[in-house]
């Protein structure tokens, strides 16, 4: 059986966005500098002679022109753009805003409402074209809905597992449970910054078991 683990450079692995491999796909590929931290990667290819030894690590989404992921989305979900209302948790409106994609969940810089004590974003709703603001508090969630799950070996692992929630995020306890079509996330503690969209990846220690795609937040439990 093959496996898929983390890197060895924390700050530059990449197992977050592969947990979908499989073994078909494990069979057939090779990961040669997972061993190797950035700097050894650098001195290596500048001992080959190779331009690129000190060329600048990419930042943020590296496959779009000049960085600007707002044009980017603009110009395939021209919606994201359209001005709405920000809300509280209440539904009072608070503040407008100039598109949705300017937002994440999370965000706390830049919503463009004063208030007494730190608001952020806890929910955007695109189809209402309406950011949800509120306490730190409110951001709180117990678990999540998952789509689009895989397992690297082909079956699902025990349910007690570790779970990235974002690809910074550092793993934290969770429960796997349901099964095909209706997986969900328990964290054993409540989490911040869970959205619809991101990848949930699951692991035990350094090895990748698989993931999915957020598509639903739980609350935490009473």
């Amino acid at each position: 059986r093959f496996r898929l683990l983390a890197g060895k450079d924390q700050a530059k692995d990449q197992s977050y966005v592969l947990h979908m491999l499989g073994q078909s796909q494990l069979s057939r590929i090779r990961l040669p500098i997972g061993e190797m931290t950035k700097d050894e990667v650098r001195d290596r290819a500048a001992s080959l002679g190779l331009r690129t030894a000190a060329k600048p690590d990419s930042q943020d989404l590296c496959f779009v022109a000049g960085g600007d992921y707002r044009r980017f989305l603009r110009s395939r979900l021209p919606a994201a753009d359209a001005p709405g209302d920000i809300v509280d948790t209440a539904g009072n409106v608070v503040g407008a805003h100039g598109g949705t994609s300017g937002f994440t969940i999370g965000q706390r810089r830049g919503i463009g409402v004063a208030a007494p004590e730190p608001r952020y974003v806890v929910a955007i709703r695109p189809a209402g074209r309406t950011v949800v603001i509120g306490s730190r508090r409110d951001l709180e969630v117990g678990g999540c809905l998952l789509e689009e799950v895989s397992f690297v070996s082909g079956m699902a692992p025990d349910p007690a597992v570790e779970v990235k929630v974002r690809y910074r995020a550092r793993p934290v306890a969770a429960t796997l449970e349901g099964g095909p079509g209706s997986w969900s996330l328990r964290f054993a503690e409540p989490q911040i910054g869970v959205a619809p969209g991101q990848a949930a990846v699951l692991y035990q220690g350094d090895e990748v078991l698989g993931g999915g795609t957020i598509s639903r937040s739980l609350p935490v439990a009473a």
